[in-house]
């Protein structure tokens, strides 16, 4: 039914279940998993800086390493599974880039961890995820976790 599943990843608490969620479907599927994540332009635009530092070098580079290191942890217990894997990393805004990479990569499921809280927070912030399931053009599964708010 699918050959190529994609699992984003931004380190939350939301995705481990998300994670077991996608690899159970690959392995259903026989697919191979796509593995994304994006680092957030906004995230190191809006940096001031450092004067030791050029322009967004440090942080960028901080975040795209910590995105690689999430990567290689799911991208490990996939392959625990037998699931074969395509790690990808890109730079953006998250949901644009993600939608991109469905388009891009011909993808048939995606699957997203989603942490599941209350309807004020979420009006406050949005959602990554909420944002791809309204803009996708192609079947979405979110898997919610739920976040005890302090």
């Amino acid at each position: 039914m699918y050959d190529r599943l994609l699992l984003p990843t931004d380190m939350s608490l939301g995705v481990d279940q998300a994670t077991d969620h996608a690899i159970d479907a690959a392995q259903r599927y026989d697919a191979a998993l796509h593995v994304l994540y994006v680092v957030d332009s906004d995230a190191y635009s809006s940096y001031p800086g450092d004067e030791y530092v050029h322009e967004f070098e440090g942080l960028e580079s901080a975040l795209e390493q910590a995105g690689q290191d999430a990567i290689d942890g799911i991208v490990a217990r996939a392959d625990d599974a037998g699931v074969e894997t395509k790690a990808v990393i890109r730079h953006g805004v998250p949901h644009e880039e993600i939608l991109a990479y469905v388009d891009d990569a011909d993808i048939e499921l995606t699957i997203m961890g989603s942490k599941q809280r209350s309807g004020e927070y979420r009006s406050l912030l949005g959602s990554v995820a909420e944002r791809v399931v309204t803009m996708a053009d192609g079947p979405v599964t979110v898997v919610k976790t739920p976040v005890e708010e302090d």
